[in-house]
């Protein structure tokens, strides 16, 4: 089958395109991920199609000066990629895109080869994230132009694959005649990137580890409250500081940076409960990096942690609480701790089941389920 992909950098659809070549499909990969660095990745060079020559000046623009005309600067982003692949676009059954950023193309995929097409939409209905980040007061919410293009999006699409049931529930809420076009299909982990543990982690007081951007999405605000309410344990961020100040000078925090990807393990090895607090979250991969590891998950309902319940033994290590309860985060956490402590290894099948490999194949499942249906008619009329 012919599967064309479209994002702007790697993201997850780059794994997805290295699984899905190894599948057997014939795969076209189209990003502005340079060539070499997507074969470090695992994608073959076959399968790559280059955008940064159309898409460089723009780069550069948001690298050098992020903060002069950020709404211009999405704009000529979107409409750039979006004519980019339709110019470079090859014969394909299927068509796979970023939510948001390409509708045009998906819209030539149609016309010009009947394709089925697959959004991707790693996060709530955008009606629905907006509302939760407006309510919150975060820094930064959709723009008018990215919720129309989304919505224009949702319309054209064949299938909506998204990674969890608490982006179902916002689609059901807020568009509930997509409710046939949604796939769910949780993300997958590099299991050679994230080992599990093998040696008991440094002595000292339970420490919880929460990686991501210290922000009021990722209900950072609970988070803290939960901690403050359990004295004998740390918590660790590893991250950036986004919207919220973060608790320095009380010896229960510590805050590290961002770091490379293949760092992240260390940070794993030495906790003891993985912690994601968020109000609003598509997923949240990490969840899936540190239950490879082995470590246990104290989750909101708004993750994609209830998700990952794949098997009775991942179940037993995945703790779901409400969002924006503090004290039930903070129960949660303490009796993770204490179920921790004599905790056996997780085993191989079931991380297997986290894997790139396994999230691949469950997609081709649904691409060949879907090969069998006919592809939703090409709209006529103008869209954002």
């Amino acid at each position: 089958m012919r599967i064309g992909i479209a994002s702007l950098g790697r993201f997850h659809v780059l794994d997805l395109a290295r699984e899905l070549d190894a599948l057997g499909e014939d795969v076209r990969f189209y990003s502005y991920v340079p060539r070499g660095r997507a074969e470090r990745f695992g994608l073959p060079a076959s399968c790559h199609r280059a955008l940064l020559p159309a898409v460089a000046p723009l780069l550069a623009w948001q690298h050098t000066a992020p903060m002069v005309w950020p709404s211009g600067q999405e704009r000529a982003m979107a409409h750039a990629l979006d004519a980019a692949v339709t110019a470079r676009l090859e014969p394909c059954d299927v068509f796979i895109c970023m939510s948001g950023m390409y509708l045009g193309a998906a819209r030539n995929a149609k016309r010009r080869y009947g394709a089925r097409v697959y959004l991707e939409r790693g996060s709530q209905h955008i009606l629905a994230q907006r509302r939760i980040l407006q309510d919150l007061g975060a820094a930064r919410t959709p723009s008018d132009f990215i919720v129309d293009r989304e919505l224009a999006g949702y319309e054209l699409a064949d299938r909506i694959a998204v990674p969890s049931t608490t982006v179902v529930r916002s689609f059901i809420d807020k568009a509930p005649h997509l409710q046939h076009k949604l796939f769910v299909n949780p993300y997958g982990v590099d299991l050679n990137l994230f080992p599990q543990r093998e040696r008991p982690r440094p002595d000292g007081p339970p420490r919880a580890l929460f990686v991501g951007g210290w922000s009021l999405r990722k209900g950072t605000d609970v988070l803290e409250r939960a901690i403050r309410a359990l004295p004998g344990v740390n918590l660790a961020h590893v991250g950036g500081l986004v919207d919220r100040p973060f608790p320095h000078g009380n010896a229960q925090f510590t805050h590290v940076g961002p770091v490379p990807q293949w760092q992240l393990k260390d940070h794993y090895a030495r906790a003891d409960v993985f912690v994601l607090a968020s109000h609003e979250d598509g997923f949240g991969m990490v969840l899936s990096q540190a239950l490879a590891t082995g470590l246990p998950l104290v989750c909101t309902s708004n993750t994609g942690g209830p998700d990952l319940r794949l098997t009775p033994e991942l179940s037993a290590r995945i703790s779901v609480v409400p969002p924006n309860d503090a004290e039930a985060l903070a129960q949660a956490l303490s009796a993770a701790l204490e179920a921790n402590r004599d905790r056996a290894p997780l085993p191989d099948p079931d991380r297997a089941l986290l894997s790139w490999a396994a999230y691949g194949a469950r997609y081709r499942a649904e691409i060949l389920r879907g090969s069998e249906q006919k592809a939703a008619p090409w709209p006529t009329n103008r869209s954002p």
